[in-house]
């Protein structure tokens, strides 16, 4: 059996060759151990300083991006949490984060990275098989996401797709 080091030198080996995300559970019949081992190498690796990202499929090296980025604030019901990703992405838009403001722990970020309708799709479908709640479930919907995208008319292209879905969360909720 190969010693830790070894594997944490191979898993960030396969992390620095794909763009892919890589599962830990991949990882772990690769190398013939518990896929907590490998969570465990992980947050080894990730406390050593490696910018290395879960996300819902998987291990990602966290790459310097040319990219823009911006918050934008959002309200919408569980159920219209696919058509609020899926417009994102179909703009233009990579959905990093989401981001609410919890009562006891402050802001809680969620690790998304959903960059294509696909990434979308695999997302809900897990979020729908674990029966898990939402982040956005916590605030009344209300949340934040960092997005990702290539020009300042993709950022408001997004915003203007969503003001018109009704998900955009906006000054005149507030009256």
């Amino acid at each position: 059996m190969m010693d830790g080091d070894k594997r944490k030198a191979e898993i960030l080996r396969a992390l620095q060759q794909t763009e892919k995300p890589i599962s830990a559970t991949s990882f772990a019949k690769e190398f013939g151990v518990s896929r907590q081992i490998v969570v465990g190498d992980v947050a080894l690796l990730r406390a050593s300083g490696e910018n290395i990202i879960a996300t819902a499929r998987g291990y990602l090296l966290e790459r310097e991006s040319e990219k823009l980025i911006s918050k934008i604030a959002v309200q919408h019901t569980p159920q219209q949490t696919a058509e609020e990703l899926r417009t994102i992405v179909e703009h233009g838009g990579e959905v990093i984060d989401v981001v609410v403001e919890h009562p006891l722990y402050g802001e809680l970020v969620g690790g998304l990275h959903l960059t294509t309708q696909q990434d979308v799709d695999t997302f809900i479908k897990e979020a729908n098989e674990l029966q898990v709640t939402l982040l956005s479930e916590l605030t009344a919907g209300i949340h934040l996401h960092t997005i990702a995208y290539e020009t300042l008319e993709d950022l408001a292209e997004i915003k203007q797709a969503l003001s018109e879905k009704g998900i955009l969360y906006e000054e005149k909720h507030h009256s």
